[in-house]
């Protein structure tokens, strides 16, 4: 059976801190993907399609992870060959798979019942781990799932009656795939891939896959070399095909890849609904969209949501060191020769 990071660590004296600096990591995670879809907004305005974007984005990630993985990867190619599998899928479904469902799903329906359906991911991550290994959400934990799932629908603000297509949400939960694809596949903990490499090689995948996707005319593509428009300022059109591909893709997935290892898959895709938050964060700083207080709101029960699951996590048994069976020469040997000595000496106890 396969091993994901383990969600139930033995606790020890740093246990804290690794918990701590793994949800600092992952909520870097969430900050460096949220800030991508501002950065695409302004692309697609100015005359970009979304399929164009991202493969772009997904590229430049790859080919600027290529170096690093490579010299990650001395000596370990064996271990690529062993895992290829593993690395195509993460590739096709974690990267490519999800990126591409969620342009067809907007494409047809509603932007935010889009990235809600996506977005419950966690949800499933939760149900793989409980028919996959067997462990059973405790009530806390499916509550702060219960809490998180109503904030991100109060954050996403889709109660104003927007029209659903069904086409449009199989499109959605072939996203959602992808998502949870990404949180089990990156916690992972028996591949022997580095975190960088194996975010190297599922990035190559995916690029490759998402030009294939537009060579054949599944993803329609459309560029433009004219300056992208933000609040802050006009800007060549290479700054935030970079920004998409350094920050919000290269470093996110490795950032991602390495919490989830730190944090096991349950814990970590919780923390990443952050990227929601982000993703408004920098909606407003670059595009002047304001939240409304009822999205302020639906922040603030994501967090609770978070909170609630990490104070459902089972606790972990205590590590004892194992002690042999037949203990061997533990006691101290015996003199069989008579002592030279003969004066009497204090006994020896210890």
């Amino acid at each position: 059976m396969s091993t994901v990071a383990s969600d139930m660590r033995a606790p020890s004296a740093r246990q804290g801190s690794g918990i701590g600096a793994g949800v600092l990591v992952a909520l870097g995670a969430a900050f460096s993907f949220g800030m991508s879809g501002p950065w695409a907004r302004g692309l697609i305005d100015a005359g970009w399609s979304p399929g164009a974007a991202v493969t772009a984005r997904i590229w430049t990630a790859a080919l600027v992870l290529l170096v690093p993985t490579l010299i990650a990867l001395r000596g370990r190619w064996r271990v690529v060959r062993r895992g290829a599998g593993m690395i195509a899928a993460y590739g096709l479904l974690a990267v490519a798979g999800a990126q591409l469902f969620y342009f067809q799903a907007v494409a047809v329906m509603d932007v935010g019942i889009a990235l809600l359906v996506e977005y419950t991911a966690p949800i499933a991550v939760i149900g793989w781990l409980w028919a996959r290994r067997g462990e059973r959400p405790s009530k806390r934990s499916m509550l702060g799932a219960v809490i998180a799932f109503a904030g991100l629908v109060l954050m996403l603000d889709i109660l104003t009656g927007a029209t659903v297509s069904g086409v449009g949400i199989l499109w959605a939960l072939g996203a959602m795939v992808g998502a949870a694809t990404y949180f089990v596949l990156s916690g992972r903990g028996d591949t022997g891939l580095p975190p960088i490499a194996l975010a190297g090689l599922g990035l190559l995948v995916g690029a490759a896959g998402l030009t294939i996707a537009g060579a054949v005319g599944i993803l329609p593509m459309a560029w433009s070399t004219h300056d992208v428009a933000y609040r802050f300022g006009t800007v060549p059109w290479f700054v935030p095909v970079l920004a998409i591909g350094l920050l919000a893709t290269a470093l996110a997935y490795v950032l991602g890849i390495t919490s989830t290892r730190m944090l096991g898959s349950r814990l970590s895709s919780f923390v990443a609904l952050a990227e929601v938050g982000a993703a408004l964060l920098f909606g407003w700083i670059m595009l002047g969209q304001l939240p409304d207080p009822l999205q302020a709101v639906g922040g603030v029960l994501v967090l609770a949501g978070v909170i609630v699951v990490k104070l459902g996590e089972p606790a972990a048994a205590a590590f004892v060191e194992p002690v042999p069976e037949h203990p061997i020469d533990t006691e101290p040997p015996i003199d069989t020769e008579p002592p030279i000595d003969t004066e009497p000496t204090a006994s020896h106890t210890g």
